[in-house]
């Protein structure tokens, strides 16, 4: 879509914050919705930003807020959903601008004719949390949709914020005849744009910032550059459709201290498990469909790489 106007939904992430950088290289016209002037300075600095971005304000929760922001579009990304761990209103917090969010931004994109294509971000969040067992010889795949009530049980709040909104993206479009293509990414990491600190870049952080234990948990990682290039194959490929999942390798997070200690031997690790239990299983994401779409992951170890040399410059440690 070079040289065509682009519309993104979005709010301050790792994977958000690259997706500008990927969309006004390609030279795409590109508009988009912030909460925060202080959180888009490092955007405006990009080259290109100031001939082909355009920001404006818009609220998730506010119908027709979006409006204005998609007029013209041809495609519009909706990537805007709060991600946080510690919550004390997960309705208000979580679900409410993950599911009320992804629809207004969607009867917004319904009144545009132009708009021939929405990519959602969605998440793995939507796909892996049903209850089934999950071990080595398990591969999950777009097929898969998190269970609300498996994950009500463990209160897995962002996990339901993400299922209920793809559910009613997907409920609302075929409703509406609107093609919407949604990108399920794993955990994102990778080198940062912003200046602050994102969740999902969190762990890493925590592992070579003198953590004397490592949690016992698996990780689904995938590049935060590999995610930005998923959507904009997603938007241009018009043969695209359906569900993208984006894992680029599933590991326990001991293996993923390995990783980190051959890279940089210098740095203290940790090297025993916060706990006694058996290490949580891994599994396979089959990874076919984002094959089929253009997509070409990074290698575990250069994402830790260019991860753990960005927070250091940014003077995170």
């Amino acid at each position: 879509m070079a040289g065509e106007a682009v519309a993104a939904a979005w709010v301050y992430g790792q994977s958000l914050s690259s997706r500008p950088k990927s969309v006004i290289t390609h030279r795409s016209y590109f508009t988009s919705s912030i909460d925060d002037k202080k959180k888009t300075a490092h955007l405006l600095a990009l080259d290109g930003a100031k001939e082909r971005l355009q920001l404006f304000k818009a609220d998730l929760l506010e119908e027709g807020s979006f409006d204005s922001l998609v007029e013209g579009s041809e495609g519009v990304f909706h990537t805007a959903s709060p991600f946080y761990h510690n919550v004390s209103d997960p309705q208000a917090e979580l679900i409410d601008p993950a599911l009320k969010g992804t629809l207004n931004v969607l009867r917004s994109c319904a009144k545009v004719p132009s708009i021939k294509r929405v990519v959602i971000t969605s998440s793995m969040a939507a796909v892996a949390f049903n209850g089934k067992p999950l071990a080595p010889d398990v591969v999950v795949d777009e097929s898969w949709f998190s269970d609300v009530a498996v994950c009500e049980k463990s209160k897995l709040w962002y996990m339901i914020s993400k299922t209920l909104a793809e559910e009613a993206a997907w409920k609302f479009a075929k409703e509406n005849g609107i093609d919407i293509v949604t990108i399920n990414p794993g955990l994102v990491t990778g080198p940062l744009l912003q200046p602050t600190l994102n969740t999902s870049v969190e762990p890493v952080l925590k592992l070579v910032n003198g953590a004397e234990r490592f949690p016992n948990t698996t990780y689904r990682w995938v590049d935060v550059r590999d995610v930005a290039t998923a959507h904009i194959l997603a938007l241009e490929n018009a043969s695209a459709s359906g569900r993208y999942c984006l894992v680029g390798r599933v590991i326990h997070c001991s293996d993923t201290v390995n990783i980190l200690r051959d890279l940089f031997p210098a740095l203290k690790l940790p090297e025993e498990c916060a706990d006694d239990k058996p290490f949580t299983p891994t599994y396979q994401v089959s990874n076919e469909r984002a094959q089929s779409l253009g997509v070409k992951f990074t290698p575990l170890e250069m994402t830790l790489k260019d991860t753990v040399e960005s927070l250091k410059e940014k003077n995170f440690f």
